[in-house]
């Protein structure tokens, strides 16, 4: 009886077994190319009687398709050909082995994105059908043939490293990748002049080419030659005829067209500074124009009121009992305008002893009274933490509210992040990223765990100190808003949109779309561009983690850090999470402060230390502030 049985069990274990194989179609094509290029059979875990290919070395997937294959410096030899019907695979290393002949068509590798196969030994042309790459490594090969101009369809590529092959001829001039920012083409045989578009790499990027020419390296010298063999044509034939003497007004004629070139040449030059003096007037004209503008406003609302403000003895008052400055002090200081926000203008200003403070000047607030005010004021005054900006004085009248907080050097994390896109432009690289997640995601913790409410967070007010450390700011100014103070800016949460009182999950929902934008480099509401209609960057990330590969989303200035990857997918999580539609699903801000610091083992901010240091006391719920 027991013999039946076990041929039954032993049946269905055999069935189960060919099912998950044939329920992974990766399954054979890496068992094809394990059998055609692991001879010494490195890859001994690689075999039939693992039932999932995703558990095997150097292999990782994504809803049960490779997406990750990497296998350096195994020893393996023979042709890449079975991995290409990998055909959701989107990061493929192999450096450092033996493998040879040409790099086969990777044609069907539509999601391919990163591809490292340097320190081998391909030969063959120059692979295409790649156009997709963020970053492609073929260095230290023996690849021949020359740099096909289809290159300049490669319209994503950050990385091109080509160098130690033996490509040949000129370096197609119709290259112009505007995201490229490492490429190396050096110790190979390339002639001709480099292309203007690549001039900005360094030197070291084209060595070891003889032939070749162009900035970085020495000046080309077949220009000049072809401008000297035309004059020398024009020359010798006059020279040489005998049927055409030459005569003093042959002669004169050169002279003359030569006189009139110069003046035409003189009088160029005199335009084009005058050209280039008219600009730079301009720019500095707008630049102290401005700054003069935003002087004057302050200046002149100052004077019209200043006679009223000395009346009220306690107009400007300190948060920290010691009077820095007068009003009339503030009142008279140089300030430049640094942005309109939802509760008013804010300034720049430098007091007469050299101190810069940042003033905001409320506008569309609804106060009830002035006691009310300084309640709140003093709350929000006793805040301290290394990831809140301070407030250090506030002022009241009648007709104006002002607030004075300490002033950040180092711009906005919105600014680090869209600011000056394009050429000459700096990444905010990763690690900065996360840093700044990290700290602000502190500082709204903090201010919520005083049973506050930020109510504006948004990339505008993440601000960055002299020490490189993120600031939260504008916070705690909910309570005073008006119906047209917030309007739709992509960071408010549906229930807000929908008339609803800010509350600590509508805050959770606002920094998860801040972390959205930190991690895709799109300004929330601006997805798809031009004249595009505004998008739900929440929903559009969500669409496309659905419908793609996670990795799609995020900023192509972020694909170079491939050694990061998982703390990207890992972030965009919690991002996710935090812009739940329901705000009962959010996550709290000190659970989020949690994940973001287990990304990297983050220690906690000494500041947080003293999360505890203030009273209760000092709190004031949100429903009796607004009462």
């Amino acid at each position: 009886m027991a013999s039946p049985f076990l041929f039954l069990l032993l049946l269905h274990l055999s069935l189960l077994s060919l099912l998950s194989h044939s329920t992974n179609p990766d399954f054979h094509p890496l068992m094809s190319f394990k059998a055609s290029s692991d001879p010494s059979d490195t890859l001994s875990q690689w075999n039939s009687t693992t039932s999932n290919p995703c558990t095997w070395y150097g292999v990782s997937c994504l809803r049960n398709r490779v997406s990750r294959l990497v296998l350096e410096d195994l020893n393996l030899t023979g042709s890449i050909h079975p991995l290409t019907s990998l055909t959701q695979l989107r990061i493929l290393s192999l450096k450092r082995n033996r493998f040879n002949g040409p790099v086969t068509s990777l044609a069907n590798l539509t999601t391919l994105r990163l591809l490292f196969l340097s320190h081998n030994n391909f030969s063959g042309h120059f692979p295409a059908a790649l156009t997709s790459l963020y970053r492609l490594n073929l260095s230290h090969n023996s690849l021949s043939g020359e740099i096909p101009a289809t290159l300049s369809r490669w319209t994503h590529l950050l990385t091109l490293q080509l160098d130690s092959n033996r490509l040949q001829g000129r370096i197609p001039s119709n290259i112009n990748l505007s995201h490229l920012h490492d490429f190396n083409v050096s110790n190979n045989l390339l002639s001709g002049q480099i292309p203007e578009s690549l001039s900005a790499f360094p030197g070291s990027a084209f060595s070891n080419n003889p032939s070749l020419c162009g900035a970085p390296l020495r000046e080309c010298k077949a220009k000049s030659k072809n401008k000297s063999k035309s004059k020398g044509e024009a020359v010798i034939p006059a020279l040489a005829s005998p049927l055409k003497p030459r005569s003093d007004s042959d002669s004169g004629r050169p002279r003359r067209r030569e006189r009139i070139m110069g003046v035409l040449v003189l009088i160029g030059i005199v335009v084009g500074d005058v050209v280039v003096l008219g600009l730079v007037s301009l720019l500095l004209y707008c630049y102290f124009w401005r700054n003069y503008s935003a002087a004057a406003e302050l200046r002149k609302e100052g004077k019209e009121r200043r006679r009223s403000w000395k009346m009220v003895d306690d107009g400007m008052v300190f948060l920290e009992g010691v009077r820095r400055f007068e009003l009339e002090e503030l009142l008279r200081a140089s300030a430049e305008m640094l942005g309109k926000g939802a509760f008013g203008s804010a300034y720049k200003a430098v007091l007469d002893d050299g101190t810069v403070v940042a003033v905001k000047r409320l506008k569309e607030v609804s106060v009830g009274g002035k006691r009310e005010f300084q309640q709140r004021m003093e709350v929000l005054g006793r805040l301290r933490h290394c990831n809140v900006v301070s407030l250090r004085a506030y002022c009241f009248t009648k007709d104006d509210k002002f607030l004075v907080s300490d002033y950040m050097c180092n711009a906005s994390f919105s600014f680090l992040l869209h600011g000056n896109r394009g050429p000459g432009r700096t990444p905010l690289e990763w690690t900065m990223r996360l840093k700044i997640a990290a700290g602000a995601a502190r500082g709204v913790a903090f201010i919520h765990k005083h049973k506050l409410t930020h109510g504006n967070i948004k990339a505008t007010n993440v601000l960055i100190d002299v020490a490189g450390n993120p600031r939260v700011a504008d916070f705690g100014l909910s309570i005073f808003a008006t119906a047209s103070t917030f309007r739709s800016n992509g960071y408010l949460a549906p229930e807000v949109s929908d008339g609803r009182k800010q509350t600590q999950m509508s805050d959770v929902y606002s920094f998860g779309v801040l972390l959205i934008e930190m991690l895709t480099g799109k300004c929330p509401s601006a997805v798809g561009g031009g004249h595009e209609a505004a998008v739900d960057l929440p929903r559009w990330v969500r669409s496309v983690v659905r419908e793609e590969w996670t990795a799609e989303v995020f900023d192509l200035e972020l694909m170079s850090y491939k050694d990061n990857e998982e703390e990207m997918v890992a972030l965009l999580q919690i991002a996710i999470a935090c812009t739940a539609t329901e705000p009962h699903q959010r996550p709290t801000m000190s659970h989020v402060v949690k994940m973001i610091e287990e990304l990297r083992g983050v220690q906690m901010s000494p500041c947080d230390e003293g999360l505890d240091s203030l009273s209760e006391s000092l709190s004031v719920p949100e429903a009796r502030a607004t009462q």
